[in-house]
Order: C-alpha cells, then sequence, then structure tokens
C-alpha cells in the first residue's frame, strides 16, 4: 500500500515538469482508453475495450466525427490505481489525446479523474458507478447508473420480490464500488422497515471467508447482499453453501462477467443481481447489438461491453455536436446529452453528468443467468 501511495503521489507531483509531447494532429479524433486489460479483473477491462473498439469501427466507417478519423490508443492498467495514473499522465501530456475512456472501476477512475480535471479533457466511464467519481470535476461523466440507485434497486427486490425482512451484508472493504453499493442497499432496506442483522467484510484478493460466512449463518438472515466482484463472489458462494447457508444471495453489477459461474457454479442458483442490460433482452436495439458483437468477437457480449459501446456512441455523438474538439466544447456538448439510444437504455445525463437509466435485474438458475425484471429510476 505505502509503495503504492508513493507512487500516485510521485505521479501527481511531476506534472507540472512532464514534456508538453508531441503536437497534436487535427486531422483526427484521439480517444485515449485505460483499463484493466490484465490482473484479477481483466475480463472487465476487456469487455468494454472490445465494446469500445465495436463504436469507433462503426463511427470511422460512417465518416467518423465530421470527417475526422477517430483513432483509439489503448493502455492496460493492469488493474492498479497507480498504474492507471500513469497511464492517463502519458496519454494526456505527451499523446495529447482529446478525451479519456475508462475507467471500468470506481477506484481506479477516482484515481484518474484529478487529471483530466486538471487538463481539462473529458473523460467518460463507462461502468464506474461510485458516486463520488463524477463528484470530482465538471469534466467527469459517466454512462453507467450509481451505487445508491442500484444499492436501492436491490433492497426494493429484496423485500418486494423475495419478502425478506431481515438481510446480512458482506462487503470489500477495501473497494470504494462495494462500500458505496452495500451503505445504499442498507440504507434503503431499513427505510423499507427491514433489518441488517449483520454487517462483514472481506478485503480483494481474500480466497477463505468461512469466519466471516459463520458470524452471518448464525444470524439467520433472510437474504445476504454481497456487493462484490465475480473473482470473489464465486468462491464466497460455493463457501456459503458448504456452511449451509441456503438464503439467495444478491449483488451488484460486479458480478457481471461468465467467470463468475466458472468459480461458483451451482452454488450460484437461486441467486440475484442488478446490472445494466441482458443480453437475452427482446428489445431490437440489444438484439443488433448482441449479433454484431458475436460476429466481431466470436463470443457473447456481457454488460461491461455494452457499456463501453455506449460510452464509446455517447461521446462521438457528442463530439459530432460540439462546436469545436477543445476540451470545453466537448464537455458543454456532453453535458447537453439528453435520450441518447444506447444498448443499455436510454440515457440521459443530469446536472451531475450522471446517467438516467434503467436497471435490469437478472437471475440465476441451472447455472444460467437470464433476465427477471427492470426497474426504473
Amino acid at each position: 500500500m505505502r509503495k503504492s501511495f508513493l507512487c500516485l503521489t510521485l505521479c501527481l507531483a511531476v506534472l507540472g515538469t512532464i514534456s508538453c509531447g508531441k503536437k497534436r494532429d487535427d486531422s483526427m479524433v484521439f480517444l485515449g482508453e485505460v483499463g484493466s486489460m490484465s490482473g484479477a479483473e481483466a475480463t472487465f477491462g476487456m469487455s468494454n475495450h472490445e465494446g469500445l473498439v465495436m463504436a469507433v469501427e462503426e463511427a470511422n466507417a460512417a465518416g467518423g466525427v465530421n470527417g475526422k478519423t477517430i483513432k483509439l490508443q489503448t493502455v492496460d492498467d493492469q488493474g492498479k490505481p497507480e498504474e492507471a495514473v500513469v497511464a492517463v499522465t502519458k496519454l494526456l501530456t505527451q499523446d495529447k489525446v482529446h478525451a479519456i475512456l475508462g475507467e471500468v472501476a470506481s477506484s481506479r477512475s477516482l484515481a484518474i479523474a484529478p487529471l483530466c480535471q486538471k487538463y481539462k479533457a473529458p473523460m467518460v466511464t463507462a461502468s464506474s458507478t461510485n458516486p463520488k467519481v463524477t463528484q470530482v470535476g465538471d469534466y467527469i461523466f459517466r454512462v453507467c447508473f450509481i451505487d445508491p440507485f442500484q444499492g436501492a434497486v436491490m433492497a426494493n427486490f429484496a423485500t418486494d420480490n423475495l419478502k425478506a425482512k431481515t438481510a446480512a451484508v458482506f462487503r470489500d472493504q477495501k473497494s470504494d464500488y462495494s462500500m458505496g453499493l452495500a451503505d445504499a442497499f442498507v440504507k434503503r432496506f431499513t427505510e423499507r422497515g427491514g433489518t441488517v442483522v449483520d454487517d462483514q467484510s472481506f478485503v480483494s484478493g481474500d480466497i477463505d471467508f468461512k469466519s466471516q460466512l459463520t458470524a452471518l449463518r448464525d444470524k439467520k438472515p433472510d437474504v445476504v447482499f454481497v456487493p462484490g466482484y465475480y473473482t470473489e463472489v464465486g468462491l464466497i458462494a460455493k463457501q456459503a453453501r458448504s456452511l449451509g447457508i441456503r438464503q439467495p444471495l444478491l449483488g451488484g453489477d460486479g458480478w457481471t462477467s461468465d467467470k463468475v459461474l466458472e468459480i461458483g457454479g451451482t452454488a450460484l442458483d437461486g441467486c440475484f443481481f442488478s446490472t445494466h442490460y441482458a443480453v437475452d433482452s427482446t428489445d431490437p436495439k440489444v438484439v443488433e447489438f448482441v449479433s454484431k458483437y458475436k460476429k466481431r468477437w466470436n463470443h457473447t457480449p456481457d454488460s461491461l461491453a455494452a457499456l463501453g459501446y455506449d460510452a464509446g456512441g455517447l461521446f462521438l455523438a457528442a463530439a459530432k455536436r460540439a462546436k469545436s474538439l477543445d476540451g470545453k466544447d466537448l464537455r458543454d456538448a456532453l453535458a447537453s446529452t439528453k435520450d441518447y439510444e444506447g444498448v443499455t437504455g436510454v440515457i440521459s445525463l443530469d446536472a451531475n453528468r450522471d446517467a438516467v437509466k434503467s436497471a435490469v435485474v437478472l437471475k440465476i438458475a441451472n447455472q444460467k443467468i437470464s433476465y427477471l425484471t427492470t426497474v426504473k429510476p
């Protein structure tokens, strides 16, 4: 942790001394992408990347941004905040990109957002749901809903659909995403008359959760809310079932990966989570996207892929409307986004630059994930 902090501090301290780098080619639109292409959450970064690539390819095929070709420059931050800072510093000060697309995780978006705000370069995150991300400044945007909405969705689902009266929470204490989602769930669940009987924590990378799960089991909650990432959720589900916990586990969009089923297997049957879109939706826009994505990448798109596609599409639509590719003009165009028809829903950006849109709840049964219901904002 100390090493990461020192690296982050050094990166911020030297910003004023970094070379201005090459002169920007004004005949093109340069987009910088930063994401976890490797590391523990690589499926998030890669899915987002593939969706974004499709958006750029389609826009270029249709004439680019007012005749200007779009070039995407992608950097792998390995899922580390300090590496994300290094990557964005280079993209903004040396490569002179017009905007940053990323990061997928809230913790890393919070690390890079101050840089984008400092250099007045718009940043659009596809999937960072922590409310603090866009609060960094007026150049920071997102195309996903935020944790208070997602947490409230699952609390409502627990009380309305599952008739839960009591709940336990199992949160990742080192994750801004997990902590925010857990707090939102607890607030709404108690507001609706429910009782949170236990609130346990773990840390990303842990593999043994039996002590905390035993404590949860003994409190006999009706549901257990686990707002973590798929890397831990599958293991948690297996260990919970081995300890006799049969209650439904609930989660958020951090569960969104085929890997969650590979890791958790049948232990996840009877569980539910909120996310941004359903691949089995009959919406024509979703059907078309899934078909194009499969043809391009040879596999089925998850929510992160759909969000990456929407983040790219929404930014490029704004760039076409902007007076110029200057940072302020791009910012103003993004801020005016209303009723953008994305794959993950109709997106409008509010005064806080957060997306106003619906969420979906998916169910897991027989080791398959399928659409259950849609919750509107």
